[in-house]
Parts: structure tokens; C-alpha cells; sequence
């Protein structure tokens, strides 16, 4: 990637094991519980549905049973305590399971005057924090409702997945007076298809299997990731 300054463009990462190795709700379950607002067993459930999700990919129904105990558990909260949380946990579980290798891609992008925007199935304030401690432009989630600064519950729209993804980007490329024809994204799931064909640039990180078929026969770029990566940056940063 050219390091010089460029058209203006838009570089979309998904989260979950793209920049990040596993599920990001499910480490936010892990704080939840270490805060009591979930149980011993909710807390296995999530760790088997993370267990899952590293091996065979993401599915729906097993994500979508996990977003709907995280609505339920955010239920009374405002989102200064799930902002709160958000930071405590990325600090603590989710900095030392970034991809080294997509996080050095997005901030390459970033140096070469892109702006670079997580669009995410996790909820907004969740999202938002991420792409703050990473000093990426921002981040495009689901929105979750919110009465006086208090969840209920509910989510304003729908989850930001799957086709909902591409209908963000396109608008976030709207407002930023962007061509997608000149754009990246990157992402690990089949889901995210509708949001790779709306860029002139996909790139397929860790593909489940029938996104790996379907970026050969475009012969998109792939990038194969290893866990020992980034076993070897969280070393390598202990000892600076």
C-alpha cells in the first residue's frame, strides 16, 4: 500500500475475528459477569458459544442468542456504565487478541489519509470504544435503545449484520462524500458478502468456508492470520 496521500476513501473493518481474534460480546459477558449482572452459567454459555465461533465461524442463531441476553442484561443500565465497561474490558481482555497483522493494514490506511470505520454487529457504544482506543475514525454498530440515557432493552433499528452492514457503509460513504468504487473492506464471514460487494476493494480475512469459495472465484485477496502472531506482539510488547 502506497504510503502518499491519495483520493479520498473509506476503509470498512469488520470486528469479530478480523481485528479481533473471537467474539467481542462474548469478552463483555466475561466483564458483565466478573460485575455479577450475568451468571456462572450464562458465563458458559457464552464461553461455548465463543468456543464455537472460533472453529466453525459465525452462526446466526447462536450469535443472536447471545446479542439477546446482552440486551437483557444492559437493561437498566445508562451508557456511561456500558462505556465504562467497554473500556475496562478492552484494556484488560480485548488489546491482547487483536490481529496484529489488520490492525498494521488499518492504520496504514489511516496513514495514507483514508478514514477507517469498524462496522460491527456489537452494540454502538461497544464499537465506538474500540475504534477510539485504536484512534480509527469510528465505528458504525447496533444501536441499542435508550430512555434518558437508560437502556430498555431494545435496539432503535435492527442488528447492524449482514446486509444492515452494507446499508451503514453506504451511508457512512454518503455523508464522508466518498466513492465506494475506491474503497476497502475486510471481513472473516459469508454474512458480510452484501458489504465486500459494495466495495471496488474486498479483502477476505480467516474466511469461513463459503466465503473462502466465493472470494476465490473473484479471486479476491485473502489473508491468512495464525494465532502465534499475536501471542508473538503481546511478548514483544512486554518487553518494551
Amino acid at each position: 500500500m502506497s504510503e502518499d496521500t491519495i483520493a479520498p476513501a473509506i476503509a470498512f473493518f469488520d470486528v469479530d475475528n478480523t481485528l479481533l481474534r473471537g467474539a467481542s460480546l462474548y469478552h463483555l459477558g466475561v466483564g458483565a459477569w466478573r460485575r455479577r449482572l450475568v451468571t456462572g452459567r450464562d458465563l458458559l454459555s457464552f464461553a461455548w458459544k465463543q468456543a464455537r465461533f472460533l472453529y466453525v465461524g459465525e452462526n446466526r442463531m447462536h450469535l443472536a442468542s447471545i446479542r439477546e441476553r446482552a440486551l437483557e442484561v444492559v437493561v437498566g443500565y445508562s451508557r456511561d456504565e456500558l462505556v465504562a465497561l467497554s473500556t475496562e474490558i478492552f484494556d484488560a481482555r480485548l488489546l491482547r487478541r487483536l490481529w496484529p497483522e489488520t490492525v498494521a493494514v488499518a492504520r496504514a490506511h489511516l496513514k495514507a489519509g483514508r478514514e477507517v470505520w469498524l462496522v460491527s454487529a456489537t452494540a454502538q457504544e461497544v464499537a465506538d470504544v474500540i475504534a477510539e482506543r485504536l484512534g480509527l475514525t469510528g465505528a458504525l454498530g447496533t444501536r441499542l435503545e435508550a430512555v434518558d440515557g437508560i437502556f430498555t432493552g431494545r435496539l432503535t433499528e435492527g442488528v447492524c449484520h449482514g446486509v444492515s452492514k452494507a446499508v451503514a457503509a453506504n451511508a457512512q460513504a454518503e455523508r464522508s462524500g466518498v466513492d465506494l468504487a475506491v474503497c476497502w473492506a475486510y471481513s472473516d464471514s459469508h454474512n458480510d458478502i452484501p458489504l465486500l460487494d459494495l466495495v471496488g476493494n474486498p479483502v477476505v480475512v480467516n474466511p469461513d468456508a463459503t466465503l473462502r469459495r466465493y472470494a476465490a472465484a473473484r479471486h479476491w485477496p485473502v489473508m491468512i492470520l495464525k494465532r502465534g502472531s499475536i501471542t508473538a506482539a503481546t511478548r514483544a510488547s512486554k518487553k518494551r
